[in-house]
């Protein structure tokens, strides 16, 4: 008897929609090929994805929520004139590290980069895409927490 697929949650901050697309892509592309079962839900910005998967957490918990094995954190934060680049990746990334630490596997594809050339260069399909190595880090510390509950490691 095989083991049943992964459920993975893909949370996509929308704000560079053209960026976010091509991670999400690069996601699905390395979750369809671990045959792990997955769902988008895109928000705003990368604020809210913490926010999303602390939601979905507590949701699988209940005996009507859908349990996800672990999350892929995807999105870009781009600097401007401001300090809200700063405290938009600060805080994102502090969030989705506090989650991580109590063992809720996310792969963090929240690119934070100096300009848009970047930021699309690290999406790129046809390059490093950060969307498929965070979905990669996901199934990758799922596999890792399993070890660890079997006493494997």
């Amino acid at each position: 008897m095989s083991p049943d697929p992964l459920n993975i949650l893909i949370i996509a901050g929308d704000y560079y929609r053209h960026i976010t697309d091509e991670l999400v892509a690069g996601a699905v592309e390395a979750l369809d090929a671990a045959k792990a079962n997955h769902s988008v839900v895109l928000v705003p910005g990368a604020l809210e994805i913490p926010a999303v998967i602390g939601a979905a957490e507590r949701a699988g918990h209940r005996p009507t929520g859908r349990a996800y094995d672990g999350y892929v954190a995807l999105g870009a934060v781009i600097r401007g004139e401001t300090s809200h680049y700063e405290i938009v990746g600060h805080e994102s990334t502090r969030a989705i590290m506090a989650l991580t630490v109590e063992g809720i596997a996310i792969g963090n594809g929240i690119l934070t980069t100096e300009n848009e050339a970047q930021a699309v260069a690290r999406a790129s399909r046809s390059g490093r895409n950060k969307g498929k190595e965070a979905a990669v880090a996901c199934l990758n510390f799922i596999e890792v927490r399993k070890r660890l509950n079997m006493g494997g490691i």
